[in-house]
């Protein structure tokens, strides 16, 4: 018997808010995504924030950044904790330090492999031991633990690394990321590795300032003039002392700036660079670093056409400024292309779309059309940044026409080198550039694409410098400042160098060779490659290059160099075991590494109290990400989802079921 029309909708909608009251169920633990979750306010806050404050201190000395971060974490509750705290840092940070204060006790800590690392620590924190750990989940992602922190505690743990500073176009710049966004994963947690384990950290929602108190302060000690200096991520103050030497301290205003990197750029007194070479004799080793300066960029006319497709993010984290910022970018970009050259356009979020089957002519007509659907995109889903590798990949290609991926994202994904991976083993099909979008982007991945496809990589923080930043990629498409590089050394007994093959310069950026060398600093080092004008050629003679102790981080940035190339490109270098030589390099030169963590132990057990409670130290969610980038659907409420869209497909086929019998239908 059919049922009453007015029945049924009265049915339907007890069943809609019987479906809305229940609580979202939680999926087994096994069974949850690896993903972030918000921070649950309303709890004991004072137990369940520990870090109190960041201290940055930087020391610039010509290109080499020493820098000092010193995290502090202050017990006021009534329990112990074990804090986690997950954070960024450069991509070219070597990590060669780490030691614990407490009271006036301070602990050196020790380098160890990691999972010998882990254990000691888990058991540290077992025996009622105060300890830190520190390990390094990507190379700009660490992951700080301290264990048994009691009520009153205040606990000092500092960390250095040393950073290479190199220019491009003649502007310096030190970077400071100061908060790790939120990455998209698919993985199930209970099938993923366990370095990945720290994508599920908690967020505080959108436009909440971090919890914490953030402190910069650098100084710049340079061989030549300052001309010019600036910091558009953050208020600063600047004291001069003369033309070469100045400390820059963070405004008072920005205590809790650490939402953002602080970028600090600085030009030296007619766009010079330091360039030339730096040696370091050590009592077991010695090493090099060459920094020679390219010719400068020739315009040049009368290009062939070019194939440009762009890989464009259109995730949950690219919504709002992001994505706002990524459509004013590719205005620049394709609005600036000529008839001759063609272009297409892939989307990606958790799936990806081509704009059309094959690349098409860069008419107006054309780049209005891929205009208008770009602006059609708001911003949502996962970024399955793989998939739109695979898809620009494999569209068909020209022959005889150059072709240059751009991807543009905030880069906040957890499966980095498995698209580095990807790129290198298809270089053959074209170049990749990458432009990170947003305040606080996933430079390791922007940067590490770039590497890999033999690109180069850009960083746009906002809409006002998306022309300038396109400006300068139309130069490095059409001009590269020098190819061909070869480097020689007659009488110069160097060896383990890195990179084994110098790629070709696009950006008017220093030629970076590293090394070391047997014997005594003797003979010639020699630089040949193609510039605009021809064949060019630079030597450099090591015997007027004294060895400076001033130079001994040298030792610290090789084995980084090293390391990065192996962990990112181990299988394209044709090394069996990567892992082993990494582990190798960083107990050998005390570093960080993903295989190597620091672990300080206070020997004296401390904690009477009984067990401590787990905390998560949340984290703020980067300066104009929205809460899309963490998720629109919490952890666990797709059975939640399931039923409601279950009723609504009943509640319909009910209606029109109804509504035929009401007309005479179906009897």
């Amino acid at each position: 018997m059919p049922l009453n029309p007015r029945w049924t909708r009265t049915l339907l909608f007890a069943g809609l808010l019987t479906a809305l009251a229940q609580p979202a169920q939680a999926a087994p633990s096994d069974d949850k995504t690896l993903s972030p979750y918000f921070f649950i306010e309303g709890e004991p806050s004072v137990d369940r924030l520990p870090l109190a404050k960041t201290d940055v201190e930087v020391d610039v000395a010509g290109v080499i950044a020493d820098v000092k971060v010193t995290q502090t974490y202050k017990n006021e509750g009534s329990r112990p904790i074990h804090a986690e705290y997950v954070f960024p840092g450069s991509t070219r940070a070597a990590v060669h330090g780490m030691r614990m204060k407490i009271g006036e006790r301070v602990i050196v800590a020790k380098i160890k492999e990691r999972e010998a690392a882990s254990k000691e620590f888990a058991q540290a924190k077992e025996d009622g031991k105060s300890a830190s750990l520190l390990e390094q989940d990507r190379p700009n992602v660490f992951r700080m633990s301290v264990a048994n922190i009691l009520p009153g505690d205040v606990i000092e743990v500092e960390l250095r690394y040393t950073e290479l500073l190199r220019p491009a176009e003649g502007t310096y710049a030190f970077v400071y990321p100061t908060v790790v966004g939120p990455r998209y994963a698919s993985a199930r947690h209970s099938a993923a590795n366990p370095e990945d384990d720290w994508v599920r950290s908690p967020y505080l929602h959108a436009g909440r300032k971090p919890t914490y108190a953030f402190d910069m302060k650098v100084t710049l000690l340079t061989g030549i003039d300052l001309q010019a200096l600036s910091c558009k991520s953050h208020e600063v103050t600047a004291q001069w002392t003369g033309k070469r030497r100045v400390t820059v301290a963070l405004d008072e205003s920005e205590r809790q700036g650490g939402n953002r990197d602080f970028v600090l750029q600085y030009r030296l007194a007619g766009g010079a660079v330091q360039s030339g070479l730096m040696l370091f004799e050590g009592e077991d080793e010695s090493f090099f670093l060459l920094m020679a300066e390219p010719p400068k960029r020739v315009e040049t006319e009368d290009l062939p056409g070019r194939e440009y497709v762009f890989i464009i993010d259109v995730s949950g984290s690219m919504y709002g400024f992001p994505l706002d910022t990524a459509k004013r970018l590719m205005r620049e970009l394709i609005g600036h292309l000529r008839p001759i050259d063609t272009f297409n356009m892939i989307l990606f979020s958790g799936g990806s779309t081509r704009f059309a089957p094959r690349s098409l002519p860069a008419t107006d007509q054309n780049i209005e059309r891929a205009i208008a659907v770009l602006e059609g995109k708001q911003g949502g889903g996962g970024t399955e940044l793989l998939s739109g590798l695979r898809m620009a990949m494999n569209m068909e290609h020209e022959p005889g026409t150059s072709r240059s991926f751009i991807v543009i994202t905030d880069g906040y994904i957890a499966g980095e080198a498995e698209a580095f991976q990807y790129v290198r083993s298809h270089l053959g099909k074209a170049n990749v550039f990458s432009f990170g979008i947003g305040t606080s982007v996933n430079r390791y991945l922007v940067e590490g694409l770039a590497k890999a496809g033999f690109g180069e990589p850009f960083v746009v923080t906002d809409a006002a410098n998306a022309a300038a930043s396109a400006e300068r990629f139309r130069d490095y498409v059409s001009a590269p400042v020098l190819t061909d590089i070869e480097v020689d050394f007659d009488g110069f007994r160097a060896y383990d160098i890195v990179p084994t093959s110098v790629p070709d310069v696009l950006a008017e950026r220093p030629v970076l060779v590293f090394g070391k060398f047997a014997g005594e600093p003797a003979g010639t080092i020699v630089l040949r490659g193609v510039g605009g004008k021809g064949p060019m050629t630079q030597r450099f003679d090591v015997a007027r290059v004294g060895s400076a102790d001033q130079n001994r981080a040298l030792s610290h940035l090789w084995a980084r160099q090293r390391i990065a190339d192996l962990s990112d490109f181990g299988a394209a270098l044709g090394v069996e075991s990567a892992q082993e030589e990494v582990t190798a390099l960083g107990l050998r030169y005390s570093l960080l590494t993903k295989y190597t963590s620091f672990i300080a132990v206070d020997e004296t057990p401390r904690n009477d109290f009984g067990p401590g409670e787990e905390v998560k130290q949340p984290l703020p969610l980067p300066q104009g990400v929205s809460d899309y980038a963490v998720g629109g659907v919490t952890q666990g409420s797709e059975p939640h989802l399931i039923v409601l869209l279950a009723l609504l497909a009943a509640g319909a086929f009910l209606l029109w079921t109804s509504r035929r019998t009401s007309l005479g239908y179906g009897r």
